[in-house]
């Protein structure tokens, strides 16, 4: 046991995870193994707890003892026979154990030095004797005491098998000790000389790099055999590990040194290049510099620029931030700072070309001549920030390009549908890989003028999710007052795009926040007439889609009756993007029959459009509907248009309830209940009998059941509708009707009246009955849209019902009311009870 005191002569302050390998080298003596083999255990032993040590036989190992109970039990025992029961806690943190703290197995230690260190704890050196298990703990204080017994290990593996284990064994670790350059080569030689297997195994074991979980496993394992497989198990682990981390050492080394190569090469190549004068990374900075001496520039770009190139130059090219600074410069110097295209202030030119290109439109052609008028007087005017609000079809996009060429100006035109990140619109930071200027610096570029028509498409459809919401970025763009400093954050230099003339397009303004919207000029377009889209069809569609489909000017040409009946009869729509489709149908059917040779050239008449076209997609309903009493047809507003909507409302016996269907929204629902709590006080004097609102249910209903619908505006004919069912009195097929009611009987204005009287026109309707305050809304339609289509004005319902309603009734309401005294019965109640209903009623 001397030579074993003597390797920890010079031990130090140490704790529980001792690493050291070097100092715990084993040196057992052939007498020392054969003791460890037939060590005893004590009856009773003080046990010792550990944190995150597991002793294993004969390993040695130093200990700090810090805890109270600790040092008063390794002085009692050093003062003794100096044994002790050393015991794994379960859980490390634990600073105060109790007995279901610390696990059942552990190991018999002798303690070989007891060491007192300068802060008063001590540290002790202990050498595994045998393993034993606690029956049970008859000592808490002053510290732990246990009844025990031995901890017995079945060596199953006898003769060759064991002796080739071993060797396995002992040439893993010692593989594992060459390849690991935190173990000294003196391990090696320790572990060859350790004849004894069960404590190679326990040696081995101690030292593995596994959690104490693990350790305290192998050590409550019974047989030799698991014993050997669980160690070799966890070796074979960490010789993989080592392998892969010197097989990543080694690809390192060999990227630094092709690294290393790379730049001595690039230095030599420099080197040669700078005698030859043909230094391409100079040459390139120099080129750069041209342009940027000979660009004009705002002095804070300008000097960014300056500063930016001289990082360059210093920069190899090599280095990731070369590419970097080289884009960023290169952006700067694209952009047109101050270059701008010269305006054609021609008002009458600019005319010429908005008509030319696009038919009617008269408010926004209006606009545009102000504008320029404006811009010739003051030259340094702020463009307008416009938007054209519309249905799908009716030119919006188009009308960008035609005002981009009355002015002379350069067109950059982008979607901004679907776009839910800020960055689309100001731009990523240069910190992030790839990162690239948004949209509207792009825009700028691409347009290489200062003053371009950048057209915003779809700005009603911008989304916003976790990545920021790009509405809040357009709202510095446009706005006149801010975005003369526009900053990018790709860029970060600011930009004038006051001069920038911006067009935003949109088929609804709902979605539109209002702060953007506030900023832009509202320009609404609605649909065209059926002589708007005859004269469209003539001047533009027939022209174009003859040319796209190889035709020439006398080989085709369509007569106006033909048109007109494509429009009613192919085609329901605001715009005339569908007329466009139905006209290349008829273009491609005459141009198979040029082509066959059938004939050369050919006139597609009213009779010829079936033929080509099919047959006839579209049907005006609106005399078939209102044939019974009960049905009224509406006006209705769309994002794609104004179009007409019949209400339904049918009566049956029941206890006086209402039932509404179609898909109607909260507003609309409660319109109905409004027409009727109306018809109900008012009930006398329409002709109403009492019978109908107790006895009958009442069933409305707008057909279209598949699409939401909702709004005050269907008022006015929901209760006609209601009205014409308890009067008996038809609705007249030839009149439609908007506006909203209240329970006083006025009639309240509603939106979207030029595409509602556009619907009705298309449906063939004679006359419209419209909101008194809507008047101003109708001064504002053209007369040649209005045509022979009647305008009437309401102010109060009490005179709707005599100009919707015919004269006679088909019945009278009084007998087509009258119920038998039995239903009466049933939904008043037995016995004179009232029921729920009639108390509702």
């Amino acid at each position: 046991m001397k030579t074993r005191l003597d390797l920890f002569n010079d031990f130090g302050n140490s704790d529980d995870n001792f690493e050291d390998f070097e100092q715990a080298i084993p040196l057992m003596s052939e007498e020392d193994e054969k003791a460890l083999t037939e060590a005893t255990v004590p009856e009773t032993l003080p046990i010792l707890p550990l944190k995150n040590t597991v002793l294993f036989p004969g390993v040695v190992v130093p200990i700090t003892v810090g805890r109270d109970r600790s040092l008063t039990l390794v002085k009692e025992a050093y003062a003794g026979d100096k044994i002790i029961g050393v015991v794994t806690q379960k859980d490390i943190d634990i600073e105060e154990p109790g007995y279901d703290d610390l696990h059942k197995v552990g190991t018999v230690a002798q303690i070989l030095k007891l060491i007192k260190m300068p802060d008063g704890s001590r540290s002790i050196v202990i050498q595994g004797k045998a393993v034993f298990e606690v029956e049970e703990f008859t000592q808490e204080q002053p510290y732990f005491r246990a009844k025990t017994k031995k901890f017995h290990k079945d060596m199953d593996i006898q003769g060759l098998e064991l002796s080739a284990s071993v060797r396995n064994v002992k040439e893993t670790a010692v593989d594992i000790i060459n390849k690991s350059p935190n173990i000294p080569s003196e391990a090696a030689i320790a572990l060859n000389n350790i004849n004894n297997p069960i404590f190679l195994l326990n040696f081995i074991a101690f030292y593995l790099s596994v959690d104490i979980a693990s350790k305290q496993s192998i050590l409550e394992l019974i047989k030799f055999s698991e014993t050997l497989d669980k160690v070799m198990g966890f070796l074979e682990q960490e010789l993989q590990v080592l392998d892969m981390s010197e097989k990543i050492r080694t690809k390192v080394k060999s990227d630094i040194d092709d690294q290393q190569r790379e730049f001595y090469l690039r230095q030599q190549m420099k080197a040669i290049q700078e005698e030859l004068g043909e230094d391409a990374e100079q040459q390139e900075v120099d080129k750069l510099r041209e342009k940027l001496e000979s660009k004009k520039l705002p002095d804070h770009a300008k000097e960014v620029a300056e500063k930016e190139l001289q990082r360059l130059e210093m920069t190899p090219n090599a280095s990731p931030n070369y590419g970097i600074i080289h884009s960023y410069v290169e952006w700067i110097l694209d952009l047109p700072w101050e270059e701008y295209s010269e305006d054609k202030l021609d008002l009458k030119y600019a005319r010429e070309i908005l008509d030319e290109d696009h038919y009617g439109l008269e408010k926004v052609k209006k606009r545009i001549i102000e504008y320029l008028a404006v811009l010739k007087l003051k030259q340094d005017m702020k463009a307008p920030i416009l938007c054209f609000y519309g249905p799908p079809g009716v030119g919006k996009t188009s009308l960008g390009k035609s005002i981009a060429r009355a002015l002379n100006r350069e067109f950059e035109r982008f979607s901004l549908g679907g776009i839910r990140d800020e960055a689309e619109i100001r731009g990523h930071r240069r910190t992030y890989i790839g990162a690239l200027p948004g949209r509207i610096i792009r825009s700028m570029k691409k347009a290489g003028k200062g003053n371009p028509v950048i057209m915003l498409d779809e700005i009603d459809k911008v989304g916003a999710d976790y990545r920021g919401d790009p509405t809040s970025a357009l709202l510095e763009v446009l706005d006149p007052e801010q975005n003369d400093t526009f900053s990018d954050n790709y860029l970060e230099l600011e930009y004038d795009l006051s001069k920038v003339l911006f067009i935003a397009t949109a088929n609804s303004l709902e979605t539109i926040p209002a702060p953007l919207r506030d900023r832009m000029e509202i320009i609404s377009i609605s649909g065209y007439t059926l002589e708007e889209k005859t004269e469209i069809a003539k001047k533009y569609l027939i022209p174009k889609q003859t040319t796209e489909n190889g035709l020439k000017d006398d080989q085709i040409s369509i007569d106006d009756k033909a048109v007109e009946k494509v429009i009613d009869q192919y085609t329901r729509e605001s715009g005339v993007r569908n007329l466009d489709r139905q006209i290349g149908a008829l273009c491609r059917s005459v141009a198979a029959k040029v082509a066959s040779g059938e004939l050369d050239s050919f006139k597609v008449t009213k009779k010829d459009v079936e033929e080509f076209l099919g047959k006839q997609k579209f049907f005006s309903d609106v005399a078939e509907r209102t044939t019974v009493p009960g049905v009224a047809t509406g006006l209705a507003w769309t994002p794609f248009g104004g179009d007409i909507l019949f209400i339904e409302a049918s009566v049956s016996k029941g206890s006086g309830r209402l039932n509404i269907t179609g898909q109607l929204g909260d507003v609309m629902k409660e319109s109905a209940m409004l027409a009727i709590s109306y018809l109900k006080a008012h009930a006398d004097e329409i002709g109403i009998p009492e019978e109908a609102f107790k006895y009958w249910d009442l069933h409305i209903h707008v057909p279209a059941g598949a699409v939401p619908k909702d709004g005050p505006s269907a008022g006015v004919s929901l209760m006609s509708a209601i009205a014409s069912i308890f009067t008996q009195r038809k609705v007249k097929g030839t009149i439609a009707l908007t506006g909203e009611i209240t329970l006083r009987g006025l009639v309240l204005p509603v939106g979207g009246i030029k595409e509602k009287v556009l619907a009705a026109k298309r449906a063939g309707i004679k006359k419209v009955l419209l909101p008194k305050k809507n008047e101003k809304d109708v001064a504002e339609i053209e007369t040649d849209v209005i045509g022979n289509l009647e305008v009437d004005y309401l102010e109060r319902m009490d005179s709707l019902l005599d100009i919707i309603l015919e004269k006679k009734s088909e019945t009278d309401p009084a007998e087509f009311f009258k119920v038998s005294d039995a239903h009466k019965t049933a939904v008043s109640g037995k016995n004179g009870k009232v029921s729920e209903t009639e108390v509702l009623n």
